[in-house]
């Protein structure tokens, strides 16, 4: 079920449809995230015309292309090459004209990628705050909020750069609700959030440094264009892959195994464990009641959870929340779990996520490994590296945000 939400997510099943006809002038192509050097190399093979452009992924998830330059750059921790690359690409759009079109290929990842610091700021300055907000526990739209207001092209700038040409984008989605003025923090929509939310944001987690960040978002100068600005009226956004369609996918897999799906939801959010201990829930009253429905279940969520560290591990959202499933099952028989993030990165690990059975726990005891410890220093790849039970797929190349399947094969009487 995993392979397949993937693969449905992939650029080379889902862009190629989308495809607009060529424009009378220039084709640019930019673009930032994960997945958008692997959506370049699907669109360079299949455009019928002369294009050329620049976008942006991470360390690692490059494609090849003969015409579009591909840059490899720090995620989910801006660097020097992502900022230079992001500077590049607002200069490329820039001086077209409405016969030209520009092509943005946007995916998860792509707001740290796509790293710009507006005028006055540094790129220690945003490398900073993404740091404590990244520890935070704050959710993907409040840490977008901050990013599209320290930035010189997110938040619908990138598109008032390229007017008055044409801008269509593809979006892979990575966050709840499929809004794209999140995904990527929005560079080519209009953005609806504004700096005091932004100010907002960092007083609800205490981040109060930089001062020079602080102080920017108290200037409040040149805010980003809103709903409406007619510098964005050329601009068109096409969702090519979302959670809910790989979702849906995933349950067709598991209904030609003769498995039930449920799907609970695409745009779960929360505390890793404490999302964790209500599917555990939800899983035991299957097992034991036969309800919603009787086994052989899979449970099927999608979402962008949350870790606030407090301890001294290296976080995960994917390896917290199985953590906190195996110990809230307890080694129920007949439940199997698998949390990994599409993209192939669950936090900043070059692991997925992991899979549970019933015996994780007594498994871990063998090995004298606590994972209530291990829960407690938000520690859960540890914890899943000494078992062997990561998931560790490598660059996956699309990112459609983190997929779980909770499998219930006996119910009550088996």
């Amino acid at each position: 079920m995993f392979d397949a939400a993937v693969a449905a997510a992939l650029p080379e099943k889902c862009l190629p449809a989308h495809l607009p006809p060529a424009p009378k002038g220039r084709t640019i192509i930019v673009g930032a995230g994960k997945a958008s050097a692997a959506m370049a190399q699907v669109l360079e093979a299949h455009w019928p015309g002369p294009l050329a452009g620049l976008v942006v992924t991470r360390y690692g998830h490059g494609a090849r292309c003969a015409r579009i330059e591909i840059v490899e750059a720090a995620h989910p921790v801006p660097d020097e090459k992502g900022r230079q690359a992001a500077a590049r690409i607002l200069a490329i759009v820039q001086g077209l004209t409405e016969d030209d079109l520009v092509i943005a290929l946007i995916s998860g990842g792509g707001s740290a990628l796509l790293s710009l610091p507006a005028p006055g700021l540094t790129l220690a300055d945003k490398q900073a705050v993404n740091q404590a907000l990244l520890r935070s526990g704050a959710h993907i739209g409040e840490m977008n909020c901050v990013r599209k207001h320290l930035s010189a092209v997110k938040g619908g700038r990138l598109a008032v750069a390229a007017y008055p040409a044409p801008i269509v984008t593809f979006v892979i989605s990575d966050v709840p609700a499929d809004d794209p003025s999140v995904i990527a923090s929005g560079p080519t929509v209009p953005d609806p959030t504004t700096f005091a939310d932004a100010r907002a944001v960092l007083a609800k987690y205490g981040i109060a440094e930089p001062a020079s960040v602080l102080h920017h978002l108290e200037r409040a100068e040149d805010e980003t264009p809103k709903p409406g600005d007619p510098r964005l009226a050329q601009a068109r956004t096409v969702m090519i892959a979302t959670p809910q369609m790989s979702l849906e996918t995933a349950a067709a897999v598991a209904r030609q195994a003769k498995v039930a799906p449920l799907i609970l939801g695409n745009a779960i959010e929360g505390e890793a464990r404490e999302v964790g201990r209500v599917m555990a829930g939800i899983a035991r009253q299957v097992a034991l009641y036969g309800q919603p429905a009787a086994p052989p279940v899979v449970l099927l969520s999608g979402g962008e959870t949350t870790v606030t560290v407090r301890g001294d591990g290296r976080g995960g959202r994917n390896v917290e929340f199985q953590l906190a499933l195996a110990i809230e099952l307890d080694g129920l028989p007949g439940v199997f779990a698998l949390a990994a993030d599409t993209d192939g990165i669950d936090g900043a690990e070059e692991v997925a996520g992991a899979i549970v059975t019933p015996d994780t726990l007594a498994r871990a005891d063998s090995l004298g490994v606590s994972a209530k410890e291990r829960l407690a220093d938000n520690d859960g790849h540890s914890f899943f590296e000494v078992l062997g039970d990561q998931v560790i797929t490598g660059p996956t190349l699309t990112n459609v945000n983190d997929f779980r399947a909770i499998l219930v094969t006996s119910g009550p009487g088996d």
